[in-house]
This record gives structure tokens, C-alpha cells and sequence, in this order.
């Protein structure tokens, strides 16, 4: 099996209450490579970077195999740069700079080496641009989710309900389940987006957790609890790596296996907070993936007796 990811490759510069770091590498397409590839190669990256960007960085994706072949590098511009700061309960932070540098250029193209790929993961990029990548598709993948943001709900929501008939599955968190939805009840919010054409929806809730819904089905998985959290920036990325690349290893895309998928995914997230930027994606193994399943099946596992 293999997975297209679509999205950004760039740097942040990131405070919180545990440090700050001035220039690291960032971008959702970086963390969904870093994830999905603990599952599943190649990884088939579309994103676009600047005369910055550094080769050893890409050197450390093809090691990984994440495939390169989509990445527009640009020389006469920089990477996409963003910087942050979290507040004290690090789920809420206010955007410092946003310098879209090559983002501004940012044109998608399906290689014709990526063709017939089964999986893609659309990040979390302008919906008109998703819809350009998915229309240039000669096949249909067995799976595409795509990530969005309150912001192109308020900027490009028409496009963004387009996009939405063409995917699979979407992933949000639960603030933007209500801005698109208009409803504040989360089941509520759920049946209303499924309408709009997702035949699965997932609702991230950080710290609590997240929702998978299909239909009439629902499932709930905890968030593993975290003595400290060092940095969620690329939390929801990683998530989207890990559970689409477990689907991807696995190529089982029914509901019971999202429910794996989704444990997967939540462990994945659970790695990146522990330090800055994608660091340790980078440092884990399977053994350490394994042992943090393991940590999520204990967490919610229980036998009882009922009358």
C-alpha cells in the first residue's frame, strides 16, 4: 500500500510554558510523513519549500522512505514560516508571524510516480487546491481524508462543502465540528457533516480524547494523560499520520479497524507533545509505538459483571 500526504513542509518558532525554540522544522505534510512512516513506505510527498529548507532534513524524509518527487523547491524564496505561543493550559495560543513565503505559490501536482496510490491525506492546505489534487487522480485511492480549519471556514466555506462531497473521511476538531455544522452538540454535529458528504467523521478533542462517527455508529477513544506536554504544535497532524498510516499497513478500511487506527493515531500525537517540533517521531521505534498501544489499551480496559 502506499499514501500520497499533501500539505506543508516549513519552519515555527514556537513558545510555551516549558521553553521556546526560535526556527524548527514544522508543516502538517512534515508530521504526517514522520508518523505515517512508522507504517507504512513510501510515503508520496506533495508540498513546496524555499531556498531554506534544509537537505538534511529531506535527506532524513528518503531515509524514512518518504518520496520527494512532489515537492516544488523553490530558490528564489523562502519556506513557509510560522510562530506561536501557547498559554498556560497549552490548548488555546496566539499566531506571532505568518509569513506565507513559497506557501503564497503553492500549486499541487500529482507526479505520474504517485499515480494509483490507495491512500491520501489530504492536509491541511486551501479547499480548492484539495479539490485539485483529488480531481487529478487518473484512479480513485481507497481512502481520502482531508483536514481542514476554522479559517477556510470563514474565508472559503462554499469550497470547502464542495471539497467535502469528494473525501471519505473528515477530521476536525470540536470547535470547527460546530462552526460547520452550526450545531453545538457534538452527535448533533456530527449527523449534520456526514450529510454534507464524509462517510466518516473524526472529532478531535486534544487532552479528551477523539470521536469517530460512521452512520449511526460511534466510537470514543480516551487521550492518554501526560504529566507534561512540551509542545502541541503538529499533535493533530501526527494523529492524522498515524491513523491513516496504520490503514494504509493494514488496508483494512472498515469501521472496527478506523477504531485501531484511531488508539494508533492518539499514540502517535502522544510522542510528538513530549518535545519540540516532529524530534521525537524521529527518536521512536516500534518497540516504543508498541509499548504506548499497549499504555492506551490498559488505560480503557476493564472487566465487569452485570447483573
Amino acid at each position: 500500500m502506499s499514501l500520497i500526504s499533501v500539505g506543508t513542509m516549513a519552519f515555527d518558532a514556537i513558545e510555551t510554558p516549558f521553553g521556546k525554540t526560535d526556527r524548527i522544522i514544522g508543516g502538517s505534510a512534515t508530521y504526517v510523513a514522520y508518523a505515517a512512516s512508522h507504517f507504512v513506505q513510501p510515503v508520496k510527498q506533495i508540498s513546496i519549500v524555499g531556498n531554506d529548507f534544509p537537505e538534511s532534513e529531506m535527506e532524513d524524509l528518503r531515509s524514512r522512505g518518504v518520496h520527494l518527487d512532489g515537492v516544488d523547491v523553490r530558490t528564489d524564496k523562502k519556506s513557509f514560516f510560522w510562530s506561536g505561543k501557547y498559554h498556560n493550559d497549552m490548548n488555546s495560543r496566539d499566531t506571532l508571524v505568518t509569513d506565507l513565503n513559497v506557501l503564497a505559490d503553492f500549486d499541487p501536482h500529482i507526479p505520474d510516480g504517485y499515480q494509483g496510490a490507495e491512500f491520501l491525506m489530504l492536509g491541511n492546505i486551501m479547499p480548492t487546491l484539495q479539490l485539485n489534487v483529488i480531481q487529478e487522480l487518473k484512479q480513485r485511492p481507497k481512502l481520502i481524508v482531508l483536514d481542514t480549519m476554522n479559517f477556510w471556514m470563514n474565508t472559503a466555506m462554499n469550497d470547502l462543502k464542495i471539497v467535502l462531497r469528494y473525501v471519505d473521511l473528515l477530521l476536525v476538531n470540536d470547535e470547527e465540528a460546530r462552526q460547520l455544522s452550526g450545531e453545538y452538540s457534538l452527535v448533533k454535529a456530527a449527523k449534520a457533516i456526514l450529510q454534507m458528504g464524509p462517510k466518516y467523521l473524526i472529532i478531535k478533542k486534544g487532552e479528551h480524547g477523539a470521536l469517530l462517527f460512521h452512520g449511526d455508529q460511534v466510537f470514543y477513544s480516551a487521550a492518554l494523560p501526560l504529566e507534561e506536554v512540551y509542545d502541541p504544535t503538529g499533535a493533530g497532524d501526527t494523529f492524522a499520520g498515524g491513523f491513516i498510516g496504520y490503514l494504509a499497513k493494514t488496508g483494512d478500511i472498515s469501521f472496527e479497524n478506523m477504531k485501531r487506527a484511531i488508539i494508533v493515531g492518539s499514540a502517535m500525537a502522544s510522542f510528538c507533545v513530549e518535545k519540540f517540533g516532529p524530534t521525537r517521531l524521529k527518536e521512536i521505534n516500534q518497540a516504543d509505538i508498541e509499548n504506548r498501544i499497549r499504555q492506551f489499551k490498559d488505560l480503557v480496559n476493564f472487566d465487569i459483571e452485570l447483573a
